[in-house]
């Protein structure tokens, strides 16, 4: 993580300010940050193992030869993309020492660069955007049918999911099928919400004990049951910041520009759960 400033009319941006500025509020933000492992690499390209079949292991007598079998193993390659963001500000608002002033110019870049790597993960994007959760083909799929009436569904992917030696961690959703989830009853002629609340977040719903995470990313009638360790974010580096004064220099603004490289890893997809809803 660094910070390049080309001219002293930025300096009041410094390395110091840039972390909580941006980098925080970018993982603060993004919904793929806080529901997959987050990994990182100094490599133009990770490699990533995987096990498609385990060794085997039995019983065997004492002093029995013991069969050998080997492990089924692939690899994903995974290239990190670059997600660049650019603000262009006031030469008097970049030497603002008022912290609430710079704070804008950081939180309009730190939500523009969280919803496109949402976007990139929970969607399938064109390139040169990362492959999303909606190209991964061979993931656990569940119906709930026209409209939610009920947790069965998510009871379904927990299960599914456990099959194949994983936990589901997070549910993730369109803010629509969050309200419509959000509106279930434990019963008919019942004010008492269906859904569970975090105690340790007053304001984060759960389902079946599972958080519940809100983001229009996810496409709607589309509900993901997300494995953390079955999913990894790939960051080549994290969020770097870069401010010229150069560029502007006829209009006594300054340019901020901030960028990231990054892509994603499903190295289990029948681990990941798909509930779909609607007609």
């Amino acid at each position: 993580m660094s910070l390049l400033t080309t001219s002293a009319g930025a300096s009041a941006i410094t390395p110091d300010d840039y972390g909580p500025l941006i980098v925080q509020p970018v993982e603060r933000e993004s919904v793929a940050l806080q529901v997959a492992t987050k990994l990182t690499t100094d490599s133009t390209t990770l490699h990533i193992p995987i096990v498609a079949t385990d060794a085997g292991a039995s019983f065997v007598e004492e002093g029995a030869e013991i069969a050998p079998t080997d492990a089924a193993l692939g690899e994903l390659t995974i290239t990190p993309a670059k997600i660049a963001g650019l603000s262009i500000v006031s030469s008097e608002l970049a030497e603002d020492s008022n912290p609430d002033a710079q704070k804008l110019v950081g939180d309009g870049l730190a939500r523009s660069i969280a919803r496109v790597l949402d976007q990139s993960f929970f969607r399938s994007l064109a390139a040169p955007a990362p492959k999303g959760l909606a190209s991964v083909t061979g993931v656990g799929v569940v119906s709930a049918g026209t409209a939610f009436t009920n947790t069965d569904p998510f009871l379904q992917a927990i299960s599914q999911a456990e099959e194949q030696g994983a936990t589901i961690t997070a549910f993730a959703a369109n803010p629509a099928d969050a309200l419509a989830l959000g509106k279930l009853k434990e019963g008919t002629g019942s004010n008492v919400p269906l859904l569970g609340s975090d105690a340790t977040e007053p304001t984060r719903r759960t389902i079946l004990g599972v958080p519940l995470y809100v983001t229009s990313a996810v496409t709607v009638g589309t509900v993901w049951g997300i494995p953390r360790d079955r999913v990894q974010v790939v960051m080549r580096r994290d969020v770097r910041v870069d401010v010229s004064k150069d560029a502007k220099f006829t209009s006594d603004q300054v340019a901020i520009k901030a960028t990231m490289r990054v892509a994603h890893a499903f190295p289990h997809p029948a681990a990941i759960q798909k509930i779909t809803v609607g007609a």
